[in-house]
């Protein structure tokens, strides 16, 4: 469900483009537009989960970001080329732990500052991976990393108390 409500949302979002110049465009289309649109895509189906656990909440995060990365993953492999290892692999960390960071505010009924630490942390990512400040593999790890360090540590803080 996810993959295709980022589809068209990003389809919905590239016109708005047209006419800007075009390092502009490409700081939009791959920084700002992508963050938003698909954190939340992920989060969605989310919403909707009843006699759900906190803890299962986040497994359900969990699974949505990985099967979310794994098509990302074949996309960008496959449609456009890029070689998927190694660094697409490691990017199969990063869709499942924004997931996670963005359903704990779900699964705690405090939805907005959770999925707006998701999409700054998206953005850096695909900001830096745009813009190449430093050497981009050194800064992209980073950004996982804390990613990934900051869905485990809310993980942990979940009870198997159900949320209504």
């Amino acid at each position: 469900m996810s993959v295709p409500i980022t589809l068209i949302f990003a389809a919905l979002a590239d016109p708005l483009l047209v006419g800007l110049e075009e390092s502009v465009a490409t700081i939009i289309s791959v920084a700002i537009f992508p963050p938003f649109i698909e954190e939340f895509s992920k989060i969605f189906p989310l919403y909707y989960r009843h006699g759900e656990t906190q803890r299962s909440i986040m497994q359900l995060a969990l699974a949505v970001g990985l099967g979310f990365g794994f098509v990302e993953m074949i996309t960008y492999g496959v449609i456009f080329g890029v070689g998927i290892l190694p660094f697409r692999v490691l990017g199969l960390l990063f869709p499942p732990a924004s997931t996670a960071i963005a359903a704990y505010g779900i699964a705690t009924k405090r939805p907005l500052p959770y999925y707006a630490l998701a999409v700054a942390l998206h953005f850096l990512n695909n900001f830096l991976a745009i813009t190449d400040p430093l050497p981009i593999i050194s800064l992209s790890i980073l950004i996982v990393g804390v990613t990934v360090w900051i869905a485990l540590s809310l993980y942990r803080k979940t009870k198997e108390t159900f949320t209504t």
